[in-house]
């Protein structure tokens, strides 16, 4: 992926080294092996670190003085060229809808972080909190992407990123709230459902920055397509499940199978118009 050359973006929030106190939670030491549990099950395990108190006024340290390698400081700023891509392409697509496109904070921390959705641990992987729009990603999961679920390549990282900027899209739009309040209104089977169509339209977001940053910025090399494809497909529900259990259980997804994740980036990337993207008027996304 050619990006060393590309824009970077204001809107990276480096938490990296600051010291936050863990909340105390329910059930200690065995909600973070719940949590860890869950993230292989495909689940959303944020839910179980959110906080009932208020979090702390105390402002972080934009820039903490710690030491960090080479290797990690060339990957904040990669992260802070993509993110500046995908500023750049929702900012047009937005326009041509004669709307604009509020620009969200990329929040860089190590081990955990408190954010408007609660305390988290790096364990549950990059999220996006709706309730700060900002996306929150700690740097070694990278290593967790190439390693354990071997996806190597920055495009793949690139994908990891695009796909939460678009919930940060799907938040904008009203989708996000209406999926929701969808929610609260059905079982769980059902509400599992809405959110793999929720999860397979980020994917097909994500599509949709790659398509319009590679026609206007050239950003694609060879074999990038493929990195991203290959991310999508290694955290496919199934394919978690089966790695963690031996079985999977397709009631119990929430994010999508490898072959739905595979096929929603692609329509998003060949077709670069986000209306190609409706996972929810589809019978079976």
């Amino acid at each position: 992926m050619r990006w060393e050359f590309g824009r970077r973006s204001t809107n990276v929030e480096d938490r990296r080294g600051s010291r936050i106190s863990a909340p105390v939670v329910g059930g200690g030491i065995g909600a973070i092996i719940l949590s860890v549990i869950v993230t292989l099950l495909g689940g959303d395990p944020s839910v179980l670190w959110e906080q009932q108190e208020a979090p702390s006024d105390r402002p972080y340290p934009e820039s903490p003085q710690t030491q960090r390698s080479a290797a990690s400081d060339r990957m904040a700023d990669f992260v802070s060229v993509v993110l500046a891509d995908t500023e750049d392409t929702w900012q047009s697509l937005f326009r041509q809808r004669g709307q604009t496109y509020v620009e969200p904070k990329l929040v860089l921390y190590s081990g955990a972080v408190q954010s408007a959705c609660g305390y988290t641990r790096s364990a549950v992987g990059p999220f996006y909190c709706p309730g700060d729009q900002k996306l929150y990603i700690d740097l070694s999961f990278y290593q967790d992407l190439k390693n354990r679920y071997q996806a190597p390549g920055d495009f793949a990282q690139a994908y990891v990123i695009a796909h939460e900027v678009g919930h940060h899209v799907q938040n904008l739009m009203g989708i996000s709230n209406q999926v929701h309040a969808l929610q609260r209104q059905v079982d769980r089977v059902q509400a599992n459902q809405l959110s793999v169509r929720q999860e397979l339209q980020a994917d097909c977001f994500a599509g949709i920055w790659a398509h319009h940053a590679n026609r206007s910025r050239q950003i694609l090399e060879q074999g990038d397509v493929e990195e991203a494809l290959n991310a999508a497909s290694s955290i496919g529900d199934d394919r978690l499940q089966s790695q963690a259990r031996g079985y999977v259980t397709p009631e119990s997804f929430t994010h999508g199978s490898s072959a739905q994740r595979v096929r929603w980036f692609k329509r998003g990337i060949q077709t670069g118009n986000p209306a190609q993207c409706d996972t929810f008027a589809l019978a079976n996304p």
